[in-house]
């Protein structure tokens, strides 16, 4: 097990949401530490079959069910976006700290009203952004900060997959509509705004398109290409797919001095500069532990298989143990997790990535929000 393992912490908290909420909410809690005391979900049938599936206690129809229960000191959120704001701020004015998946509103404003909120009630809230702590992310933006490359002047990420290429690959009603919150770029964009605002600062502006690769009856994207200018002058490209046939990723960042990247997905980051290209260690606090195998019939659908490759688990544990340290006022390790104040910075990216869309890529600046970069 990894120092983030701790079992016994005395905490106790509910998940909200049966899919990607269970596969790895749940399992990421538990190895942190946290005692699951319930699940909640829409469909009583379901929440009640994937609570034994996943050895959860209590199975809850509502939030205000399973807050009633003794021993609850917080709530993770894992359901579609829209819903996120009204669960989240349920959970807070029960005074329970959370921590909600991303992109955790359906717009800044929204957003702006749940941070309020949590400040206002002193709960510890975090945004469901586990790749700051995916080894490979977390050492290139070290690597960044620690000026291996220069000033940073250009950025890429691109990531195309083919987890949406089957046109009849099945998806909840909600993730092919654009107006509750669903499509590529909330589930994936979000991810990959808050990577880049990790590793190299807040966004100053850009411009978009979003893409319908393959055609489906949906409303929502199922990819997206973005020009970014940050704050501090880099520029770069965020590109992505769900619906590529074959695999392309690249992140890569190319300063005054030199150049990183991460090798694929993993935790292989190189740099190339005067002396030639080497690579990074990768130090042991950035490690996390391996996914264990999913109960038998838990994976049935396109989507399903969508959300449990099984890269999220280990940063997931890692964020689930910065839940609890923040929770207890221990002194964290590693990197910092992202609050509701990154995810009003990073809502104020995804309007602006649409807005630029719907004009035709017109350059469209990014609220500044005082947020952290």
């Amino acid at each position: 097990m990894s120092a983030s393992g701790d079992r016994g912490t005395g905490l106790g908290v509910v998940v909200v949401g049966t899919g990607f909420g269970c596969y790895t909410h749940v399992r990421a809690l538990r190895h942190a530490g946290f005692e699951v005391r319930a699940l909640v979900g829409r469909d009583p049938d379901k929440t009640a079959q994937r609570a034994r599936m996943f050895e959860v206690p209590r199975a809850c129809a509502t939030l205000t069910e399973a807050l009633a229960l003794p021993g609850v000191d917080a709530v993770t959120v894992a359901t579609p976006p829209h819903t996120h704001a009204e669960l989240s701020l349920e959970a807070i004015a029960a005074g329970r700290h959370v921590l909600c998946e991303k992109p955790f509103a359906r717009n800044t404003g929204e957003g702006r009203d749940v941070l309020a909120s949590a400040q206002r009630a002193g709960i510890v809230h975090l945004l469901g952004t586990e790749f700051r702590y995916d080894a490979g992310q977390a050492l290139l933006a070290r690597t960044v900060r620690d000026n291996f490359i220069g000033v940073p002047r250009m950025a890429t990420w691109i990531m195309h997959v083919p987890v949406l290429v089957d046109p009849a690959a099945q998806v909840p009603s909600w993730w092919a509509d654009a107006s509750a919150g669903g499509g590529w770029l909330g589930a994936h964009g979000s991810q990959l705004i808050d990577q880049i605002r990790a590793t190299l600062g807040d966004f100053a502006g850009v411009s978009a398109s979003l893409a319908h690769v393959v055609e489906r009856p949906m409303t929502a994207d199922d990819g997206f290409v973005v020009h970014f200018r940050l704050r501090n002058g880099c520029v770069g490209v965020l590109q992505s797919t769900a619906s590529d046939r074959g695999i392309l990723v690249e992140t890569r960042v190319t300063g005054s001095a030199g150049t990183a990247w991460i090798e694929g997905v993993g935790d292989k980051v190189r740099v190339a500069d005067d002396s030639g290209v080497r690579a990074v260690p990768v130090p042991d606090e950035l490690r996390s532990d391996p996914a264990p195998p999913l109960p038998a019939g838990a994976v049935t659908t396109t989507y399903e298989q969508m959300t449990t490759f099984g890269v999220e688990y280990g940063p997931y544990t890692r964020l689930a143990a910065a839940f609890r340290d923040r929770i207890r006022g221990v002194p964290l390790t590693g990197p910092e997790p992202a609050t509701f104040v990154d995810g009003v910075a990073q809502m104020a990216v995804l309007d602006s990535i649409r807005h630029s869309a719907h004009r035709g890529g017109e350059w469209t600046g990014v609220e500044p929000t005082g947020a952290p970069g």
